[in-house]
């Protein structure tokens, strides 16, 4: 049975607001006592679109594992007596059928007997209950999965995940602020999510023919606590749960320990971080580092080194417990960072993160970046065997002198950070698929689409770069995107765009191949050297020759199938002086978080 809810008019308290987004509705409090951001609803939309994508992936994976678990006690050979009864822990959410089969069988058989034989004391009832069973145990039950929102506010996110997402067996939503979670109770009673002793539940819903009204759990499950506390008590085997979200009021690096701790094995973890002006700049290296272990950039792609700042400390909080991630999704949005991962596992896996962490030194003058990895791997296959074998080791460097190769000017040491893959391009195919079809459940359905299609383009290569701003550093007039694009395609590289900021491309090519197409084009575009100062590292730049010349005619491969369509990418202006929003005002105690 699902709860039933009859939709009864909302009546606003005094100094209360009322915000409905999709289909939820809730009171906003007085004086910003829980705290909410409209601008944040394409956050909360592309969190429901990427939950639900994950819970249908991970519902298939546990269906797979049921149906081999199947095949294989139908293969096993019967030895008359039947193994012995138990449950064995599979995680699809249904009893495991291994040898209760076998015990069952021997039950309706010894009730056909008692027909000739009433000493063999089962009765045909018992047996048509247990034939039941056997044939419930042979339908595979769809996994439900729990989320917990740590850091809840006014709930709307919470209530959303329950509504929205059919693979929910509950939401967990936490916060420490007591207005807040008094708001929370409220919102969650409104969208008739509270269970049955809410008072929109007068259907007829669970009710059995006895007449007696049967329980219903709430979906939504208020907590007012200390969310790292919370996240603790279900790190536990048995406890955990299959998403984690942190969306805080500034960085999530407080309850990142926590949170990989207390999720499932091929969980979800959800991060924001709205913290950019420590992430994405030089103004608090020592703040950064003390947040994420590592120093960030001061250069055009620091956008993107704030993710792989983020992705460095999920990955390194979860190798000290041996587990690993794999990213699913990961977005520089306005003011803020938005992750998706999955946390596995495995010891084997844990010793890779090694060679996916680099520091890089940067340019000071012309922002080339060259990338140091902490470590490498080697595989090694045994002739015999055929079993690879992996070997981890210290990697040579530094890879630069001391100044920069291109322009001479010094070189800024940045991380380390994350320098694997930031995007799972299978797993946004899935999530834009899903978009595309319900384009009537995402108020900010374009702009998902938007940054999906070009996200999911994006190469596997660390940094982007504009020509807009490798032309300012050479003085010289700008090249279009096209030309750029298809100029780089002709010398054998390949490019694609990045989601993290408008005009800007990726490339397979070194720096000094790209500083190179721009050469070919200041000899049909000459810069005036007089207006060039001695110091400027164009000079440098201008001194070499290029290697080749570059071919700027149209390459078919510089539109990407995102340029070729109308998309949305970037926010619009949605109000005047948007932006991350005044922090929650404190209640009774001092807020921990928010929901933006």
């Amino acid at each position: 049975m699902t709860m039933a809810t009859v939709q009864q008019p909302i009546v606003v308290p005094e100094g209360y607001t009322l915000h409905t987004e999709n289909s939820s509705s809730i009171l906003l409090p007085p004086d910003n006592q829980a705290f909410l951001n409209p601008v944040q609803e394409f956050n909360r939309d592309l969190s429901v679109a990427c939950i639900r994508t994950w819970s249908d992936l991970i519902n298939e994976e546990k269906e797979k594992k049921w149906r081999q678990g199947q095949e294989k006690r139908a293969k096993k050979p019967q030895n008359g007596k039947g193994p012995k009864s138990k449950r064995t822990k599979t995680g699809d959410g249904a009893a495991s059928a291994m040898t209760e089969g076998t015990a069952a069988e021997e039950v309706i058989d010894r009730a056909t007997n008692a027909e000739l034989d009433p000493s063999a004391g089962v009765s045909t009832t018992e047996a048509a209950s247990t034939e039941a069973k056997i044939e419930k145990q042979k339908e595979y039950r769809p996994y439900k999965g729990v989320i917990l929102e740590a850091l809840s506010a006014t709930g709307l996110r919470s209530i959303r995940y329950a509504k929205e997402i059919p693979l929910v067996k509950y939401v967990i939503a936490n916060d420490l602020s007591p207005t807040a979670v008094q708001a929370m109770r409220k919102n969650v009673e409104i969208n008739g999510l509270a269970g049955r002793d809410a008072p929109q539940q007068e259907s007829t819903a669970g009710t059995p023919h006895n007449g007696v009204r049967k329980p219903i759990p709430p979906k939504v499950r208020v907590n007012e606590g200390d969310a790292c506390a919370l996240m603790y008590n279900h790190r536990a085997e048995k406890d955990r749960v299959d998403v984690v979200d942190l969306d805080p009021y500034g960085t999530a690096a407080p309850f990142i320990d926590a949170a990989v701790q207390c999720v499932n094995d091929g969980g979800l973890l959800c991060v924001t971080c709205t913290d950019l002006s420590v992430l994405a700049t030089l103004n608090y290296p020592e703040k950064c580092f003390s947040n994420y272990g590592g120093v960030p950039v001061k250069a055009e792609y620091c956008h993107e080194t704030a993710l792989r700042l983020v992705l460095h400390t999920i990955a390194t909080s979860a190798a000290r417990y041996g587990r690993y991630i794999q990213p699913l999704l990961s977005l520089s949005i306005d003011f803020y960072v938005r992750i998706f991962v999955r946390v596995f596992s495995s010891a084997s896996e844990v010793k890779k993160a090694l060679s996916k962490t680099s520091t890089y030194y940067v340019c000071s003058g012309c922002q080339s970046f060259y990338g140091q990895p902490l470590g490498r791997m080697t595989e090694n296959v045994h002739e015999a065997t055929g079993n690879v074998n992996l070997h981890f080791k210290a990697h040579t460097g530094p890879p630069v002198d001391n100044k920069c190769p291109e322009c001479s000017f010094p070189l800024h040491v940045a991380g380390p950070m994350w320098s694997g893959s930031i995007h799972d391009p299978a797993f946004i195919a899935k999530v834009l698929e899903h978009v595309e079809m319900s384009e009537d459940k995402y108020g900010t359905h374009a702009r998902m689409k938007g940054m999906l299609t070009v996200a999911k383009e994006e190469l596997d290569t660390p940094f982007y770069f504009t020509p807009s701003k490798i032309a300012g550093t050479f003085h010289c007039t700008c090249p279009t995107l096209d030309e750029v694009a298809s100029a780089l395609l002709h010398a054998g590289h390949r490019i694609s765009r990045s989601h993290a900021c408008a005009g800007s491309l990726k490339t397979t090519a070194p720096r000094a191949d790209v500083h190179d197409v721009f050469r070919s084009w200041i000899k049909t575009h000459p810069v005036r050297m007089d207006k060039i100062s001695e110091t400027s590292p164009a000079r440098h730049l201008l001194s070499k020759e290029a290697r080749t010349d570059a071919n700027f005619t149209h390459h078919p491969d510089s539109i990407t199938a995102s340029s070729k369509v109308k998309l949305v990418r970037y926010q619009a202006n949605p109000t005047p002086h948007w932006g991350p929003g005044k922090r929650a005002g404190s209640g009774k105690r001092k807020r921990e978080g928010e929901d933006e």
